[in-house]
C-alpha cells in the first residue's frame, strides 16, 4: 500500500483530543496558572462574549513585553516516530505575538526544545487557525503542549487540540532497503535509509566522504533507486511535512544533485542534507565576503548561521572543506531561501545547509549540487563555481561591461577617496602633485567641482540609497533629515511584516537621546524613486558614477504589504533592476555595498568585498572617521589574519568587478594594520581605500601616497585579468602567491623572516615581489 493510503489509515485510528477541557467549557479546570516572565504583569480568566465556538474561551491579559506561557497540565509520554497534530484558535489585540508548540524532554526529564513544532500569530488579528502536524523525533520521551507569547497584548484561546495519528516508523515501507545507492566512473554514492546520511567514496583516489547527522529531523519511510537516479519519501519531523528526495548522479561528471519537494507550511528551517564532517589537517572554504578558511580543529571558531541570500553571509553560493589537495563541495542551486550553519560534530568544524521558509511554505523545489574533486584544493572549488556561474549568466566581465561604459577604464586601478572636510580641489590637487593619478571620488560635490574633476580624469561618485524611510512625524526629534530619505514612500511603500507591522531599519539617535527606527522602503516600489531622482540630479551634477548603498548587503526580503507582497526572490530581481537601470540606463559606473554575486551583472564594484564582516571593528557603520589606534585581537586573528584569509571572490570574479574594504574598514583605519592590509591589496590585485579629514591628510600624506605607489599599478595591471590561482608557499600560509592570466605573478610575505623564490629573488618580511609586470 503506498504511503497516502498507510496515512489515511493511520487517520481512522485516532484516538481523539489528548487535551482536556480544550475548549473551556469546564472553566480552567485542567490547565495550570498563568505563567510570566515578569511577575504580576498577566493574568487569565473566562470569557463568556469572545469566544470561538461553545460558551466560554480563555482571555490572557498581558501587559509585559517579555514572555509568558499557558500550559495544560497534561504532559505526554511518547516514542520516536509518533505522529501528532496539535491545533488551536486565537485572536489578538495589541502587537503582541503567541505561538502554539510543544516542549520536549529526553528521558531524564531534560529540556531538549523549549519550543518544537511552533505556530505563531501576530497582533492584531481575528480569529486564527493555528496548526502544526509534527513528528517525534528520536531521543524524545515526552511533549508538553502549551501557549506561549510575548509582548503588550490580550490574547483568546480557544479549541485547543492535540490528537495522535499514528507512528510514522509502523508507516515505513515494510521492504524499505538499509541503503540505496548510484554509481559512476568517478564516484560512489550511498544514502542510509535510517538516518539520510550519505557517503560518496571518490574512485580516482580511494577517499570516503562521509555525512553525519547533525539534527535528527528527517525520517525516511520508503526509498528506491533506478539507474542514475534515487527518490526517498521523507518526513521533516518538526513539521509533519512530507518530502520528495530525488538524488540524480551526473554520468560523466563527480557530481550529484540533491533536489528537495514539499508542499505546506515550514515554521522554521529544514536542515537537510546532514555536513560531510572530515579530520584535520582539512579546513572549511566559506565564501564569507572576500573568503575565509576555518581549520576543522580550529577550537576558536564560533559556530555561526549565514545566508545566502545577502551580503552579511555568503556572496557566493557554495561552500567547501579540503585538505589543499582533494576537496569536497556543495553549490546552492536554489540560493533564495537558504543558508548555511557551521557547527561541530564530534568536535570538528563542519557545514549543513537550511532551507528556509517561503513567506512560511516550503514553496518551490530546493536544489543543492555536490561536488567532488581529486586535487586543486580551494583553487578548484573556485574555478568550479566559476564554471557554474558562467552557465547561469552571473559571469559579466569588466572588458565586457567597458564595451558599454567607457569610464570603467576609469575605476580600474583607482583609489576609492572618501574626503570630510573644505576644498575637495585642493586636496585631488595635492594627491596628483604626489603621484596619486587615478582616483574614484566617492564624496558629493557641488556642479562646479565635479565638472572640473572630469576634466581631470576623476572619477567622480555620489553615495545614494533606496532602503531607509523615516516616519516624518520623527523629523521633529532628530538633528537632521537625511537627504536621500525618499519621505513619500511613507507608509504606503514600506515593507510590512506577515504581522502586518513595518519592519524596523536603521536606527537614528534623536535630540532627546532616544532612538528611532526608519521604515524599509520594499524593493518592487525603490525603482519608481530612483528613476525620479538620478535623472533630475544628474541634469545639474554631472557625476560619472554612483554608489547605491545597502542593495547588495542587506538580505533578500519577503513584504506582506497587501498592495506590493514580495518574496525573496522578488527582492532580489527588483534590486537588480535597481542596479541594471542605474549602470545601463542612466550609464554610470555603478556600485553597492558589501557585496552578493547576484549583482554581478549589473554593476562595476564592491566597497565591502575586501572585508570580512563579523571581523570589523565595533560600529564600523556608524563611527566612520574614528581612527583605531587599538587593534582588537578578532580584527588582529581574522580580519587580516593571512592564516585564515582565502581570495575566494577574486579568485571567481576578479577579472568582474573591484573589490574594495568596508567604508568603516578603510586601509588607513588601524594604522596599525595599514601595511598589512595593503599587502592584501597588492596579493589580490585589488586598489585600496582611503578615508580621512584635512587634518589627517594633511599628517599622512605622504603615507597615501606610498600605499597608492604600492598599490595601484599593480590593480591597473591586473584589472582586467582573471586570477587563476592562489598558493602557498609556507606552512604557515606566511608567503603567499597569486597569478593572473596575463602572465603577473605576485608573491607576498607576511611573516618575519625572509623569503628566497626558486630563482634566488628575495622577498623581505611584510613585503612583496610582483613579475610579468
Amino acid at each position: 500500500m503506498g504511503g497516502l493510503g498507510i496515512i489515511a489509515i493511520a487517520l481512522f485510528l485516532t484516538v481523539g483530543n489528548l487535551i482536556q477541557n480544550g475548549g473551556f467549557e469546564e472553566g480552567l479546570e485542567g490547565w495550570r496558572d498563568l505563567w510570566t516572565r515578569d511577575p504580576g504583569v498577566g493574568r487569565v480568566a473566562l470569557d463568556d462574549r469572545t469566544r470561538h465556538s461553545g460558551r466560554f474561551s480563555a482571555r490572557i491579559d498581558h501587559e509585559g513585553e517579555r514572555d509568558w506561557s499557558l500550559d495544560p497540565e497534561i504532559s505526554i509520554d511518547v516514542k520516536p516516530g509518533d505522529l501528532f497534530e496539535l491545533e488551536a484558535w486565537v485572536r489578538i489585540e495589541g502587537k503582541g505575538r503567541t505561538t502554539l508548540c510543544v516542549v520536549t524532554y529526553d528521558e531524564e526529564g531534560k529540556v531538549l526544545k523549549w519550543v518544537y513544532a511552533g505556530r505563531s500569530a501576530y497582533g492584531p488579528c481575528g480569529w486564527r487557525h493555528l496548526t502544526s502536524r509534527f513528528v517525534v523525533p528520536r531521543n524524545v520521551a515526552r511533549i508538553h503542549p502549551r501557549l506561549i507569547g510575548a509582548g503588550p497584548a490580550t490574547i483568546w484561546l480557544d479549541d485547543f487540540s492535540l490528537v495522535k495519528e499514528g507512528n510514522v516508523m509502523e508507516m515505513r515501507n515494510e521492504n524499505l532497503p538499509p541503503r540505496v545507492s548510484l554509481s559512476n566512473r568517478f564516484i560512489s554514492v550511498t544514502l542510509r535509509t535510517d538516518d539520510g546520511a550519505m557517503e560518496v567514496v571518490d574512485k580516482r583516489i580511494g577517499h570516503k566522504w562521509v555525512q553525519k547527522p547533525l539534527r535528527d529531523e528527517m525520517i525516511i519511510r520508503a526509498a528506491k533507486a533506478n539507474g542514475k537516479t534515487a527518490e526517498v519519501d521523507m518526513i521533516h519531523a518538526p513539521s509533519g511535512l512530507e518530502v520528495k528526495l530525488i538524488l540524480r548522479l551526473e554520468e560523466e561528471a563527480p557530481e550529484f544533485t540533491v533536489e528537495l519537494h514539499a508542499e505546506g507550511e515550514m515554521s522554521g528551517p529544514i536542515p537537510y542534507p546532514h555536513p560531510f564532517v572530515t579530520e584535520p589537517p582539512t579546513y572549511l572554504v566559506v565564501p564569507l565576503n572576500e573568503g575565509i578558511s576555518y581549520p576543522v580543529d580550529d577550537p576558536s571558531i564560533e559556530p555561526m548561521r549565514l545566508i545566502a541570500y545577502g551580503g552579511h553571509g555568503i556572496c557566493m553560493a557554495f561552500w567547501g572543506v579540503t585538505d589543499g589537495g582533494k576537496a569536497q563541495m556543495a553549490i546552492i542551486e536554489t540560493p533564495d531561501d537558504a543558508a548555511i550553519r557551521i557547527t561541530r560534530l564530534e568536535g570538528k568544524l563542519c557545514i549543513a545547509p537550511e532551507w528556509d521558509p517561503q513567506k512560511g511554505k516550503f514553496g518551490y523545489p530546493r536544489r543543492l549540487r555536490y561536488v567532488f574533486l581529486d586535487k586543486g584544493g580551494h583553487v578548484a572549488i573556485c574555478k568550479r563555481y566559476r564554471a557554474y556561474a558562467k552557465k547561469i549568466g552571473l559571469l559579466k566581465t569588466l572588458k565586457e561591461k567597458l564595451r558599454e561604459n567607457p569610464n570603467v577604464d576609469l575605476l580600474v586601478g583607482a583609489v576609492n577617496v572618501w574626503y570630510w572636510g573644505g576644498d575637495p580641489l585642493r586636496i585631488v590637487e595635492e594627491m596628483r602633485e604626489l603621484g596619486i593619478e587615478r582616483i574614484l571620488w566617492s564624496h558629493r560635490e557641488k556642479p562646479e567641482v565635479i565638472r572640473k574633476m572630469n576634466e581631470m580624469g576623476i572619477l567622480t561618485s555620489r553615495y545614494d540609497i533606496y532602503q531607509d524611510v523615516m516616519n516624518p512625524d520623527n523629523f521633529k526629534y532628530l538633528r537632521g533629515v537625511h537627504p536621500d530619505w525618499p519621505t513619500e514612500a511613507w507608509p504606503d511603500d514600506i515593507i510590512l511584516g506577515p504581522d502586518g507591522d513595518w519592519i524596523r531599519g536603521w536606527r537614528v539617535k534623536g535630540k532627546d537621546g532616544k532612538w528611532y527606527p526608519c521604515g524599509v522602503l520594499c524593493d518592487s516600489q525603490a525603482l519608481k524613486y530612483a528613476r525620479k531622482r538620478i535623472p533630475e540630479d544628474l541634469k545639474t551634477h554631472p557625476y560619472r558614477c554612483r554608489f547605491i548603498d545597502t542593495t547588495t548587503a542587506s538580505p533578500w526580503r519577503e513584504c506582506y504589504h497587501p498592495k506590493h507582497p514580495m518574496t525573496r526572490s522578488d527582492s532580489k530581481r527588483w534590486r537588480m533592476e535597481l542596479l541594471r537601470f542605474v549602470s545601463e540606463e542612466m550609464g554610470l559606473v555603478c556600485g553597492s555595498e558589501t557585496g552578493h554575486d547576484a549583482a554581478v551583472p549589473y554593476l562595476h564594484y564592491f566597497e565591502g568585498m575586501m572585508s570580512l564582516g563579523p571581523y570589523r571593528v565595533p560600529d564600523a557603520g556608524r563611527n566612520l572617521l574614528k581612527i583605531w589606534y587599538e587593534v582588537p585581537e578578532r580584527v588582529r586573528k581574522f580580519q587580516v589574519g593571512h592564516e585564515y584569509r582565502l581570495p575566494l571572490w577574486e579568485l571567481v570574479y576578479h577579472d568582474c568587478v573591484v573589490s574594495y574594504w568596508y567604508w568603516g574598514d578603510y586601509n588607513n583605519k588601524l594604522p596599525a594594520l595599514w601595511d598589512k592590509k595593503d599587502l592584501f591589496n597588492i596579493l589580490y590585485g585589488t586598489p585600496p581605500m582611503f578615508m580621512f579629514t584635512r587634518e589627517f591628510w594633511e599628517k599622512h600624506k605622504e603615507r597615501f601616497a606610498q600605499s597608492y605607489r604600492n598599490i595601484c599599478p599593480i590593480a591597473r595591471a591586473v584589472g582586467y585579468a582573471e586570477m587563476i590561482d592562489h598558493r602557498f608557499l609556507t606552512p604557515d600560509r606566511s608567503v603567499q602567491q597569486t597569478v593572473f592570466s596575463n602572465g603577473v605573478v605576485i608573491t607576498v610575505n607576511f611573516g618575519d623572516k625572509p623569503y628566497f623564490l626558486p630563482d634566488g629573488t628575495k622577498v623581505e618580511p611584510m613585503g612583496f615581489h610582483v613579475e610579468g609586470l
